[in-house]
């Protein structure tokens, strides 16, 4: 298969087995993000699995960051942390922050979503379902988030990221704008 078909055949998978990943699949995600490409070599990104234990307490704070986001939305949190729940895996990625240089800061960013991005592909790879989430229960807005996996100052959370064995079968088409409508030949 082409990259480009790999790409059009990529889905998020938000619905997963009850089964818990391998840890040697695990190591083979995070060695192909470490293969992103990255300004002068800096890797700026740094990972923390969330199995087992740690994931109990990361849906105990989803759960006060939802009740407290939407109060009036019950259904809404139910939801949000059934995902939590049904989810085996999760790894929140960060990015270093350099300070005094907001350039090198973005560049760092950019290259942790390739990162994210290699993992991404990789997963689909290995059979197992992936989705990048930053809002809602993904927290990477949220200062909780950053305390609760101990990263440095230095660090800002990019991406959490809920991996798993598909539970749902994607669907076949992916509706995507036209190339053609997004481009401006100079």
């Amino acid at each position: 298969m082409t990259v480009l078909e790999k790409l059009k055949q990529r889905r998020a998978i938000r619905q997963y087995e009850q089964k818990p990943v391998e840890r040697e699949k695990i190591e083979q995600l995070l060695q192909a993000a470490t293969y992103a490409p990255n300004d002068r070599m800096r890797e700026p990104w740094h990972f923390y699995v969330l199995q087992g234990e740690s994931l109990k307490r990361y849906e105990e704070m989803a759960a006060a960051y939802l009740e407290e986001r939407f109060p009036t939305k019950p259904q809404l949190v139910a939801s949000s942390l059934a995902v939590v729940q049904t989810t085996p895996l999760v790894i929140v990625v960060t990015a270093d922050t350099v300070e005094g240089d907001e350039a090198a800061t973005k560049d760092n960013e950019f290259a942790v979503c390739s990162a994210i991005m290699s993992m991404w592909l990789t997963a689909e790879e290995l059979g197992l379902g992936f989705v990048w989430r930053t809002r809602g229960v993904g927290l990477v807005h949220d200062e909780r988030m950053h305390q609760f996996i101990g990263a440095q100052d230095n660090q800002r959370v990019i991406g959490t990221l809920f991996i798993g064995y598909p539970a749902e079968t994607p669907t076949a088409d992916k509706k995507r704008t036209h190339f053609s409508e997004k481009t401006t030949w100079l």
